[in-house]
């Protein structure tokens, strides 16, 4: 990640911090721009053209915010992005600033890798558990992978808690090659 995307989403995130805003109303409409971004190829061909003048696009970004209907605070990111050109990188900037949100709320990400689909109370269980584990409320991300045979591998930040049926093989194959 270009270390000028992490410089936003901090900035955004302390305007955001500073000014009271509900992070849970920014974050949505973070989310409709962004979904209005990936949606359009016209729209990020438009933002990124070079040859198009900063305050045309700025302008352009005040009728797409009509429909949005974006807080100040976003726009005028936005606008800064346009302006300087780094507007291709927006959802790399979004993604930093609700990393950087959850970490000063005290939720800590959770990858969840699981051999099959579960159902939403064993999603629910599963959550709690990490929570435990990791002492904070977790914002999980759920992956499958068949190859673990049953079970789960809970990544929590750079420590791993593997209750796969794939691990506990392969312990078990260590622990009697090595007796």
């Amino acid at each position: 990640m270009p270390a000028f995307v992490a410089h936003y989403a901090r900035a955004f995130a302390d305007v955001v911090a500073s000014a009271g805003l509900d992070t849970g109303a920014i974050d949505h409409q973070l989310s409709d721009f962004l979904a209005t971004w990936e949606a359009s190829a016209e729209l990020r061909t438009f933002f990124v053209n070079p040859s198009i003048p900063a305050a045309q696009k700025v302008k352009f970004l005040d009728t797409l915010n009509e429909k949005l209907g974006m807080q100040k605070q976003l726009r005028n990111l936005l606008a800064v992005l346009i302006d300087k050109g780094r507007i291709g990188q927006v959802a790399d900037v979004a993604e930093a600033y609700r990393r950087l949100m959850q970490e000063r709320m005290g939720i800590r990400p959770a990858e969840i890798v699981t051999a099959r689909e579960l159902s939403e109370e064993e999603r629910q269980a599963l959550v709690a558990e990490a929570g435990k584990l990791a002492g904070a409320q977790v914002a999980p991300s759920f992956k499958l992978d068949q190859s673990l045979l049953g079970g789960a591998v809970v990544r929590i930040g750079s420590t791993v808690y593997d209750g796969s049926v794939r691990g506990r093989l392969e312990r078990l194959k260590e622990a009697l090659t090595a007796g």
